[in-house]
């Protein structure tokens, strides 16, 4: 839970903002039902207080030339000194790193890198991450395709108990003729190419 409760204004703003970022302060306070300048407020305290982080634009990895994505676990030798300080803050520098986790289990560090293709990978882990004194060894998990990646963050934990329970059923998609209409021409079409 958040260190201070979000009110249902909080709430809406929050999410309103992660579904656009590029919202106007005229438009989010329409939709949150304040008036710009209090709704303006709420967004400095929001972003002072650290639940806004940041604003920026998600880009299509493949059109930017960054189609390969590589899990990467790493185990380092030794955790308790300035080498692994060292480490963290060489990898979060690497621009191919685009997250970076402390992880339990068999490795030490999850890393998701991106990489215009096998190539560039190779000289990222060679010239790269390899350099560093401290790797152990390293295992990579290449991604034949993403389904999910960059999606906005869950708040239903942020409703009081009662209404979170409401919201989650009523999110459920109801069954529509709509999705039976698509299941029905996803069956056809794949009828006519037999």
């Amino acid at each position: 839970m958040p260190e201070t409760p979000l009110d249902a204004i909080d709430r809406g703003i929050i999410a309103a903002l992660q579904a656009d970022g590029r919202l106007s302060n005229a438009d989010l306070a329409q939709r949150v039902g304040l008036s710009p300048s209090p709704c303006l407020r709420r967004v400095h305290r929001l972003r002072r207080e650290g639940y806004i982080e940041a604003y920026r634009a998600m880009l299509g990895r493949k059109r930017i030339g960054l189609g390969l994505t590589v899990f990467v676990g790493v185990k380092i030798d030794g955790h308790a000194d300035d080498r692994a300080t060292a480490f963290e803050a060489a990898v979060v520098a690497f621009p191919e790193v685009v997250a970076c986790h402390m992880v339990s289990g068999e490795v030490d560090y999850l890393l998701e890198i991106v990489a215009c293709d096998l190539e560039h990978y190779e000289r990222f882990l060679l010239d790269k991450l390899l350099d560093l004194p401290i790797v152990k060894e390293v295992r990579s998990t290449i991604a034949l395709r993403t389904l999910k990646a960059g999606a906005p963050l869950p708040l239903d934990h942020l409703l009081p108990p009662q209404a979170g329970r409401r919201r989650q059923h009523a999110a459920l998609p109801p069954r529509s003729t709509d999705r039976a209409k698509a299941k029905r021409q996803r069956r056809d079409s794949r009828a006519g190419r037999s």
